[in-house]
């Protein structure tokens, strides 16, 4: 398993290395200073992350501008935002660019594990500090729901096929209509209309509120969802 940590913090990117190597024997940790280097990296490592860990506040490109550009180039992996930073409005942000999680500094290096482990099974990390501005916005959020829980059952899907569920993966990850059409070999309308379904489905009108309503439920999304 390969994951990558950018942040321009020396200190801080070895520690959660050596929290990382706990995950497993085969965890390999690629460490950046910014963005820009991480989209420099040399062609060994391309296309081979399974999780990228991006710290919000950088030098040079702004961290949550780099989540498309990752995104982009190392298609495989989930993204996961960290920062020292817990406004709510930052955290709704980084999940509206197609993060899969928010992982807050001040975080205990136990949660912050079991946050990653969550990840890595195909759910969303949110922290509790998000239930405030979640119900300002009409969305509901119970403590339990951001909970992590390792080894719960997987949920039953809410009523999604299996085309749907693959959609809303892509979805998760901020991929445009245009994008996820390409993936899946589908027209435009083909995949408006699943997308339709997916948010009616989850009593939602936002991708945003899809990623929340996705954790609310505990879903998990097996690395051979697509």
């Amino acid at each position: 398993m390969r994951i990558l940590v950018i942040d321009d913090h020396g200190l801080f990117r070895a520690g959660l290395a050596l929290l990382l190597q706990q995950l497993q024997s085969n965890v390999v940790v690629i460490e950046a200073e910014s963005c820009e280097q991480a989209l420099t990296l040399s062609n060994q490592h391309l296309k081979s992350f399974e999780l990228i860990l991006l710290d919000v506040f950088l030098p040079g490109m702004f961290g949550l501008d780099g989540i498309a550009p990752l995104r982009e180039r190392y298609r495989d992996a989930r993204i996961v935002a960290v920062s020292s930073s817990e406004d709510p409005d930052l955290m709704l942000r980084a999940l509206d660019l197609g993060a899969m999680g928010y992982i807050p500094k001040t975080t205990s290096s136990k949660i912050m594990f079991d946050a990653v482990r969550l990840v890595l099974d195909g759910g969303i990390y949110l922290p509790p500090a998000i239930l405030a501005v979640l119900s300002r916005r009409g969305l509901s959020l119970s403590k339990d729901s951001v909970a992590i829980t390792p080894g719960r059952k997987q949920p039953t899907q809410p009523g999604l096929s299996p085309r749907e569920i693959q959609v809303l993966y892509l979805l998760m990850q901020g991929r445009s209509g245009k994008e996820i059409a390409l993936d899946l070999t589908l027209s435009l309308n083909t995949v408006k209309s699943h997308t339709s379904a997916i948010l009616r489905a989850l009593n939602v009108t936002t991708r945003t509120q899809a990623v929340v309503a996705a954790s609310r439920l505990g879903l998990r999304f097996a690395g051979d969802v697509l």
